[in-house]
């Protein structure tokens, strides 16, 4: 780059940029900049030709405040004219101008294409840089369009300059980017290739780059790179760091290259040439040579140097997954970075062991540092390195030492950061069900883990354990005793009362002979947590009730009286009331044998792929799962609850009678097709068919509380899914048919929203919340015509004993398309034998 003589100053620029630097307060600062564009304005259009340095000058200035935040609206075509001179300065602030200024899709931009036309075809490499570096900076479309054939012509010219070379791969590597395209690679794939050769290492580090990033998509034109990388690589390790030295950074030869060396090499398999793969294999182990020699320098730039390349020498190894020794020679210098000083170290070590735990070569390397990996989750400050280790225990883990880590993991889940600990909960959970000897250890973990971190125990996770202890008889006993004697402490987890409801009301017969946990004191036991739970744990348990009557005969007139108490009978929830009203009747009308057909035992569930594993997966991507799924290094482990369906999409899929125990929610039933034109309206907002996967959603009654959000009072149209009018129908087109009238109204039996009344003119929709003894509701109709309604003028009727507060009706006329609504601004009133009679 030429030197810039002292002429080329700018006096003027050094005084605007002090007077701006010693303004006292914004005003100031805005006074004089507004002072300074008026004298650059006056200027530019004045009559006197500027020279230009005067030119350089004032764009140097407009260049400076837009720097500031100020918006420049003018001077964009004294930049470009800047480009026609032939003064390195000068040409150097319009190019620079232009890049930090012009927009791509500015009109000055086949001008400034011109001049960098020009300047590409001057031969002079300064300009030639310059021109280069403006068109990677705007990296337009349209200047890829212009110059996306030019660029690797220049790159593979035998004339041109390394330092033109090493703008003109960037570039290219920019408009690639960009517009991939745009550059036609075909002819000039086997030259850029051979950039790699280039005596200039600056040239090869800029064609390295461009090279990986070409491969990735077209891996099968650019696949002889491998043996000249490798060349070039074996020439970087084995000099010293005297033989290059205008590229060794803290007594490291040429760090970056080596490292985008590296990485290129992991576009592609291991080679096939026995000659080039041994010299791959011996650059490999000089590096892992070289990070055992004591370092040259104390200085930090040189161990980060040294260890950049060596981490990148790993990833390479662990890449290719064939040379056993230098899996494990990997690993044990990874191994040495776990107690090392620098955190950064620490967690890179542990993550690179990650992936090395997955190989079969290298797995039994990583398990000796299984007690490194443990003092570090204990002890680590950062929660992200204890993150990892966490990540590498789960990896490491398998038959011979999943007792140990699920026990470190469970202890440390006590005192783990609260964003961790549902990771945590379900690696222990997969852990437990994967590696489980015998089935009551399982049964413990899982236990222990709900008492430890009930809050984030998934409704998976017990589940999952429900399905196990369902499906294999021999430990049925042990789990309904050690539930018995879980629920049994003072402050038992919601999570834990269920589980404990679901196995006590399927296998409580098991413990029933010991009289500590008699029929009655099971009962009593679960009695006593049901005023404590949510609406749906009460559910399960009183689906656990009715199952003690058929179990426990002797139990039946105590269980009947709770469910003939008040409080279920009239309970403001519809579910419980529902449950134990049909319960009540079930157990008193009939027979014993018809009630041991209807409660009988749960059937085993279907085998499928354990609904835990698949969740660890959405929340740590494809990979999570690798230590489960990679069956090489242990291929006798198998699924406790059986195989494994290829398909996840069934993991929660429960069995019909599942409904009993009130563990899934019902499925929605068929929705009635949906009317076209402007009958869209309501559809979508009565719709109780959530579009999430079955078992895995919110309980029927979380979904029924989240859905009756009531709207703004200002807003009546909130709840409405598309208000716009649909598109205007013709008489003709009345859409599909209409369900009969009792159809709708015999979904209300079970639901408080949906379409009350529809023909081919009106929709009547109703959503309703009721809480105790308040009430709600929301009438909304719906002109499905194209024509307004003229006189609109709804009309409620009420019992005389229902006290109401009703707002107005929509004004009339209703317009076509249109939803009126009636709000209810506060809650309407209803006598206790209102709201049931209504029901």
């Amino acid at each position: 780059m030429p030197a810039v003589s002292k002429g080329d100053g700018m006096r003027g620029l050094a005084v605007f940029i002090s007077d701006i630097r010693n303004c006292k307060s914004k005003e100031a600062e805005i006074k004089r900049i507004n002072k300074e564009l008026a004298n650059i304005r006056s200027k530019f259009k004045g009559d006197k030709a500027l020279d230009g340095y005067s030119k350089k000058k004032y764009v140097c200035k407009l260049l400076f405040i837009f720097l500031l935040g100020h918006d420049i609206d003018f001077g964009h075509m004294e930049a470009v004219n800047l480009l026609s001179s032939n003064k390195y300065t000068e040409k150097q602030i319009g190019y620079l101008f232009i890049s930090v200024l012009v927009n791509s899709n500015s009109e000055l931009i086949r001008l400034i294409n011109n001049a960098i036309k020009n300047d590409l075809a001057s031969r002079n490499p300064t300009f030639m840089c310059l021109a280069l570096h403006c068109i990677a900076n705007v990296g337009s479309r349209e200047m890829g369009e212009a110059f996306a054939a030019d660029i690797p012509r220049i790159l593979v010219a035998g004339d041109s300059m390394d330092s033109v070379k090493q703008s003109a791969a960037l570039c290219l590597l920019r408009l690639y980017k960009a517009s991939p395209d745009l550059v036609p690679m075909g002819e000039w794939t086997a030259r850029v290739v051979h950039l790699l050769n280039d005596q200039h290492m600056g040239v090869v580090t800029a064609a390295v780059s461009l090279i990986t990033c070409l491969c990735k998509k077209n891996p099968d034109d650019f696949k002889t790179c491998v043996s000249l990388a490798v060349s070039r690589l074996s020439r970087i390790v084995s000099s010293a760091s005297t033989d290059l030295q205008d590229y060794t950074y803290y007594f490291v030869p040429a760090p970056w290259l080596s490292v985008k060396l590296l990485r290129l090499l992991q576009c592609y398999p291991p080679p096939e040439d026995a000659a080039v793969k041994g010299r791959l294999v011996e650059c490999l182990e000089t590096v892992l040579n070289k990070a055992q020699e004591p370092p040259k320098s104390k200085k930090v730039q040189h161990s980060n140097a040294k260890n950049a390349i060596l981490f990148e020498t790993i990833s390479l190894i662990i890449h290719y997954d064939s040379e056993p020794n230098l899996l494990v020679r990997a690993c044990n210098q990874l191994g040495q970075f776990l107690q090392h000083r620098e955190t950064n170290l620490r967690y890179l070590a542990l993550e690179s062991m990650c992936t090395l735990a997955s190989s079969e070569f290298s797995h039994e390397a990583v398990k000796t540092h299984i007690d490194t990996v443990i003092n570090a989750l204990k002890t680590e400050r950062d929660v992200s390195v204890r993150q990892r280790a966490a990540d590498l225990l789960y990896a490491m883990c398998d038959r011979s030492n999943a007792k140990q880590i699920v026990s470190e993991m469970l202890r440390y889940l006590e005192t783990a950061d609260y964003a961790i600990r549902e990771e945590i909960v379900l690696k222990v959970a997969i852990l437990a069900e994967k590696y489980a000897v015998d089935y009551s250890w399982y049964v413990d973990t899982i236990l222990n883990l709900i008492r430890i971190a009930g809050d984030y125990v998934s409704e998976e996770v017990w589940y999952r354990v429900l399905q196990i202890v369902t499906n294999r008889d021999d430990v049925q006993g042990y789990a309904a005793k050690t539930v018995f004697e879980a629920l049994q402490a003072p402050a038992c987890h919601e999570n834990m009362v269920k589980v404990g409801g679901y196995i006590l009301g399927e296998f409580g017969n098991l413990i029933a002979g010991d009289p500590r946990s008699s029929p009655p004191v099971q009962f009593s036991l679960l009695h006593s947590k049901f005023h404590l739970c949510s609406v749906a744990t009460r559910a399960l348990l009183l689906s656990t009730y009715i199952k003690f009557i058929n179990l426990f005969p002797e139990t039946k007139a105590t269980i009947q009286g709770v469910l003939r108490a008040g409080s279920q009978l009239r309970n403001a929830d519809v579910e419980l009331q529902q449950r134990a009203v049909e319960y009540l009747t079930l157990s008193s009308v009939a027979s014993t044998d018809v009630l041991a057909t209807v409660l009988e035992e749960m059937p085993p569930f279907p085998e499928r792929e354990s609904s835990i594993l698949a969740k660890l997966k959405r929340k740590k991507g494809p990979g999570a799962g690798s230590a489960l799924d990679d069956s090489r290094r242990d291929p006798s482990s198998h699924d406790i609850n059986g195989g494994v369906e290829p398909t996840p999409s069934t993991v929660s899929t429960p069995s019909p009678s599942a409904d009993l125990l009130g563990l899934r929610a019902a499925p929605p039933p068929a929705a009635p097709p949906a009317p076209s034109g402007a009958g869209n309206l309501l559809v979508d907002v009565f719709s109780d068919s959530p579009a999430a996967q079955p078992g895995l959603g919110p309980s029927p009654e979380e979904a029924f509380l989240s859905e009756l959000e009531p709207p703004a009072p200002e807003s009546p149209m909130a709840l409405l899914a598309d208000p716009a009018p649909a598109a205007d129908a013709g008489p003709e087109d009345i859409g599909p048919p209409i369900p009969e009238a009792d159809e709708l109204l015999n979904k209300f039996v079970c639901r408080n929203n949906g379409v009350l009344f529809e023909n081919q003119l009106l929709q009547i929709g109703v959503k309703s919340e009721f809480r105790q003894n308040l009430g709600r509701m929301y009438l909304f109709y719906g002109n499905k015509t194209s024509v307004q309604f003229q006189n609109f003028s709804p009309t409620v009727v009420h019992p005389g004993d229902l006290q109401t507060h009703i707002l107005s009706a929509w004004p009339s006329p209703a317009p076509p398309g249109s939803t009126p609504m009636i709000p209810v601004p506060r809650p309407v009133t209803w006598p206790l034998r209102a709201l049931h009679s209504l029901r």
